[in-house]
């Protein structure tokens, strides 16, 4: 699975990249038909300590999954947005059952 990261003026490290690969590359395992994910990566110009955020948008054939999170590292939002879409592609897995 393809998965695209885009920082909103500055520049990612490395590192960054390759946890949220690593992570989004997962939620690819739990059901086949993922095609590929988009991961925006934002920085909150507020005055709050919570200023790092993470959109993630998970590409399904016919339907897309979406999750935002704010946080205090690029990680822990990523990691909560992930949570979120869990949650959500297992609501969509139910779905497809029917």
């Amino acid at each position: 699975m393809e998965v695209n990261i885009n920082s909103v003026h500055f520049k990612t490290d490395k590192k960054l990249e390759n946890f949220i690969e690593k992570k989004v590359s997962k939620l690819s395992g739990m059901f086949e038909g993922v095609m590929g994910s988009e991961v925006t990566l934002k920085v909150d110009n507020s005055e709050s300590r919570d200023n790092k955020i993470a959109e993630i948008r998970l590409l399904i054939k016919g339907y897309d999954l979406y999750a935002k999170k704010q946080s205090k590292t690029f990680e822990e939002a990523t990691d909560t947005a992930i949570s979120a879409l869990k949650k959500q592609l297992e609501k969509y897995k139910e779905k497809k059952r029917k």
